[in-house]
């Protein structure tokens, strides 16, 4: 489930030095977790909510990161369970669950994560 509005605010979650190569963090946003993710070896960056929706944990910025068939994706350090980071779909398990994804952008070594209001969590 991605992000789909017209008003997007784009609010600083950190600078780039901030995230490790290959690997993510996790940014507040208000009362949300925000997983942010940067591929250095694609110069690529990608944020989804951190809570996995498979079992409600705040894990997902713990991920680990790689492809399937070159598309990005994270899994659950806890299950296991596989997520798109284009998309948010699950890989693992076709209806169970997806991940809401938040589009990212980065200006003069500064990282934007775009959301739009009422935004919500995808659950499960």
């Amino acid at each position: 489930m991605s992000v789909s509005s017209t008003t997007i605010h784009w609010f600083y979650a950190c600078k780039t030095s901030d995230v490790p190569g290959n690997g993510g963090v996790c940014v507040k946003y208000g009362d949300e977790q925000i997983a942010l993710f940067f591929f250095a070896r694609r110069n690529e960056w990608y944020a989804t909510q951190n809570m996995c929706p498979h079992r409600r944990q705040m894990a997902l910025s713990r991920g680990m990161t790689g492809t399937v068939k070159d598309e990005p994706k994270v899994a659950c350090p806890f299950h296991k369970k596989t997520f798109s980071l284009l998309d948010g779909r699950c890989l693992t398990d076709e209806a169970e669950c997806a991940l809401t994804v938040y589009p990212v952008r980065v200006v003069n070594d500064r990282v934007y994560i775009g959301v739009s209001e009422g935004t919500e969590m995808a659950a499960v």
